[in-house]
């Protein structure tokens, strides 16, 4: 009689754990995000400021009961290819903000990131924060050492970072980037690399990041890639996946874990779409449309994986930027069902 209750109980936990662990249909992932929708608020810290830019925020990570985001910030002058990162806290999921300060500034002279750094995210682990960021020096051949944001020969990198606390400050792990352009310039990663949005899964860590080809020119943009690189630790390095994108049309690299798979919204296209395995987004897509209007825009989500929580990993809460000229700002941004009042 004990016999067969132990085994009761072990097929009990068997089952639970493996519905725990079912993996979503296509057909339900598609409909769990036709019904879905973002709804913005403006946000008190790191909303609008005349004469200032913050914008192509992180993901948000919660440490000790307050939230962290990360941003490019800088005065009077709005292009991607100037900043600094600065980061801000909130107490009140993310509805009014407190900025900290600068927390990561550019390279010293010579170095690969001394133009401007921009674009970052963070993973802790151990206790240890990770920050990974994109950075970009002075064009190569201009005689004043000043930066053009050409095709040529503009290349950006992503570093990382770290630090014993999500407030900084943040040290280069290296004089080096731990990921950069491919060489051949009819990769889709030729001429940039950018935009790190982090997981830690199956013992890895999983380094997405958006790419433009060499060979597109001025048109890269409108053709930009999602691509995907591992490493063993969080420092790198890095290894690309088999050197091919994984997603077109996703210029903004926005993804997070839902469930046992990996959901994104690819920024171009205008569309949801859904991996099982974190890499295969293209075979069977779900191509959920969303109106342009109606999308965040450079979003981050909020993460709690990011800091090792196993719950409450579906898209909840975020922010994203608004693009206004030379004084870009951020706001919040959640998602709902779309009937939710």
């Amino acid at each position: 009689m004990l016999r067969k209750s132990i085994i009761t109980v072990l097929c009990c936990i068997t089952l639970l754990g493996c519905l725990l662990q079912k993996q979503e249909t296509r057909e339900e992932v598609k409909a769990y995000f036709a019904g879905k929708e973002f709804r913005f608020e403006e946000v008190k810290g790191i909303g609008y400021e005349k004469g200032c830019t913050r914008r192509d925020n992180s993901d948000i990570i919660k440490v000790g009961g307050k939230y962290y985001v990360y941003y490019t910030k800088v005065y009077g002058r709005s292009p991607g290819y100037w900043g600094t990162i600065w980061t801000a806290v909130s107490e009140d999921e993310g509805h009014t903000w407190t900025e900290l300060g600068e927390v990561l500034g550019t390279g010293e002279k010579g170095q690969w990131d001394r133009q401007a750094v921009f674009t970052p995210n963070i993973l802790e682990e151990d206790g240890v924060y990770y920050f990974y960021y994109t950075g970009v020096q002075p064009t190569p051949t201009n005689p004043k050492g000043e930066f053009e944001n050409n095709s040529v020969n503009d290349y950006t990198a992503i570093g990382v970072a770290k630090a014993d606390s999500p407030e900084g400050p943040f040290v280069r792990c290296g004089e080096k980037p731990v990921l950069t352009v491919s060489n051949d310039h009819n990769f889709f990663d030729s001429y940039r690399v950018d935009d790190a949005v982090m997981f830690k899964k199956d013992g890895k860590y999983w380094l997405y990041y958006k790419g433009r080809k060499y060979a597109d020119g001025k048109n890269g943009p409108a053709h930009t890639q999602m691509g995907v690189a591992f490493a063993n630790t969080p420092e790198g390095s890095f290894e690309k996946y088999e050197g091919n994108p994984i997603l077109d049309q996703s210029h903004e690299v926005f993804l997070w874990k839902k469930n046992s798979g990996t959901a994104c919204l690819a920024s171009i296209s205008c569309t949801f779409e859904y991996a099982p395995d974190g890499l295969d987004f293209t075979t069977n897509p779900i191509s959920v449309k969303i109106e342009r209007n109606k999308r965040p825009n450079a979003p981050g989500a909020y993460r709690p994986d990011l800091t090792g929580e196993k719950e409450g990993n579906e898209l909840s809460w975020g922010v994203s930027m608004i693009h206004n000229g030379a004084e870009s700002y951020l706001v919040r941004w959640e998602f709902v069902d779309k009937n939710e009042q």
